[in-house]
């Protein structure tokens, strides 16, 4: 393939310099692929989205069309981290969460942070996912947030930003470890020569941390995957993670509350279960305390786990972290409990609640990219470059009506990678999810899911936005 043709001009390339000499760190991929034939790059495209059907790797899109149920689009030029690069970014994500579950444990306990006003008391108080029933609840180990899913891009300059964290129910990690299974079969003799660290540990790491929150005195706990069932959207992940993890995966009506407990129904009756890995949001975990009407979780769930009998991960009430209003508060959150500088810098962020901040967002809406606090897969945004007047003026109102909900960014041209479309070598923008456990220790599998927006343009990476997927390797 030719890659003079490539066009790495106006935004940080991940492969590129800007004068079009390859990064020292791609040298290897690039040697390779300009031995490639294009109809060769191809055919091993299309023989990976066979596979992908095959073994049924794909993701829900609800309100579409064009049906429901997709290949997730896998791109077979990978990302790839130094490892001096790397190391940056473990300090920074360690150093992030342990400072949001430190968060997390204060604003259920003392409100220290919230009594001084380091954090303004109202903005937690009126998140949607404070949960007040979590008052006073001591977790196992402290650890709120066992699985994160940090979301990270790259400025102009190349500088990482932490663009919002993911610590309810993070996805994406089974497309994670299928995309570098595919890379392995596609090009097996690239990957070894490229000495990449693996990713295939994260199972293991992440059952083993959900064993270290066992409730007290459980040497051998019994661990179990908790889903809505086959119509999510990230079934496939969930029957996945339990598989590898040679743990059962259940629904709600598999689960059953006795005296304080919860037991699962098996062929040999009813077994106790100490921890449950939920893909289930809050709201729908147990109808006796949080939605009436929900029949996905388990009634009397939250008893059990308020009198310690059960660990649930992540934990009740973490959305708080979540919110994008907080988000804004992380680098004081870091520099309250752990008397450190942020190590990974934030997006600047305006604040529709703060008087200034509003009247700036609603002065200059077209040149901003607005969010609403709590929604996710790229709903609930406006980029205003690209936008409508009609767009504009339905989000002027709903900032207007609602400042809460809202907050406001500058635009970043994130960065870009070589993408493979329709069989030519594009630039594509992307960011970087990496995984991040909490168990006895923090561990951070090297890589992550790389997300590129498919669509010329397109700054938004979700795959329910028309965004796919790369392999992330970080190297030796």
């Amino acid at each position: 393939m030719n890659l003079t043709d490539y066009q790495c001009s106006g935004f940080f390339d991940e492969m590129f310099e800007t004068n079009g000499q390859i990064r020292p760190h791609y040298q290897v991929l690039g040697d390779r692929i300009k031995e490639l034939y294009l109809d060769d790059l191809v055919e091993k495209q299309q023989r990976l989205d066979q596979s992908f059907l095959e073994q049924g790797i794909t993701f829900t899109v609800y309100n579409n069309d064009a049906g429901t149920e997709r290949i997730f689009p896998f791109d077979l030029i990978p990302r790839i981290i130094p490892k001096d690069e790397w190391r940056l970014l473990e300090q920074g994500l360690v150093q992030r969460i342990t400072a949001l579950n430190l968060f997390l444990y204060d604003i259920y306990h003392e409100q220290n942070i919230l009594n001084n006003g380091t954090v303004p008391r109202e903005l937690v108080m009126s998140a949607p996912h404070f949960r007040p029933e979590m008052m006073g609840v001591d977790v196992p180990q402290d650890v709120y947030i066992h699985i994160c899913g940090t979301d990270l891009i790259r400025d102009d300059q190349g500088n990482y930003l932490v663009l919002e964290d993911n610590g309810r129910c993070p996805s994406g990690v089974s497309y994670m470890l299928e995309n570098r299974a595919a890379m392995k079969r596609a090009f097996p003799n690239l990957y070894s020569d490229s000495q990449v660290q693996p990713v295939d540990i994260y199972p293991d790491e992440l059952l083993a941390a959900l064993r270290h929150t066992a409730p007290q005195g459980k040497v051998n706990p019994t661990c179990v995957l908790l889903t809505p069932g086959v119509y999510n959207s990230a079934y496939f992940e969930h029957a996945f993670l339990a598989r590898e993890m040679g743990i059962e995966i259940v629904e709600g009506q598999d689960l059953i509350a006795s005296n304080g407990f919860i037991y699962m129904r098996t062929t040999k009756g009813l077994e106790r279960v100490d921890v449950i890995y939920r893909r289930i949001d809050d709201e729908f975990l147990d109808p006796t305390v949080f939605r009436k009407d929900s029949l996905l979780g388990v009634p009397g769930l939250i008893d059990a786990y308020r009198r310690g009998n059960v660990t649930l991960a992540n934990a009740i009430g973490t959305g708080v972290a979540d919110d994008k209003v907080l988000y804004y508060y992380v680098p004081r959150i870091i520099e309250y409990y752990l008397d450190q500088e942020p190590i990974l810098q934030s997006v600047p962020t305006y604040l529709a609640s703060v008087e200034e901040d509003r009247k700036y967002i609603l002065d200059n809406l077209e040149s901003l990219v607005v969010k609403a606090a709590n929604e996710a897969g790229g709903y609930g945004m406006l980029m205003g470059p690209t936008a409508s007047k009609k767009e504009i003026e339905k989000f002027r109102k709903l900032v207007s009506e609602n400042p809460r909900n809202y907050i406001a960014q500058p635009v970043v041209s994130l960065s870009r990678h070589p993408t493979v479309i329709d069989g030519e070598l594009y630039g594509r923008h992307v960011d970087l999810r990496p995984y991040v456990l909490y168990g006895e220790k923090v561990s951070i599998i090297p890589g992550g899911l790389t997300r590129v927006a498919l669509v010329k343009g397109s700054l938004v990476v979700n795959s329910s936005q028309g965004g796919g997927s790369k392999d992330t390797w970080v190297l030796h």
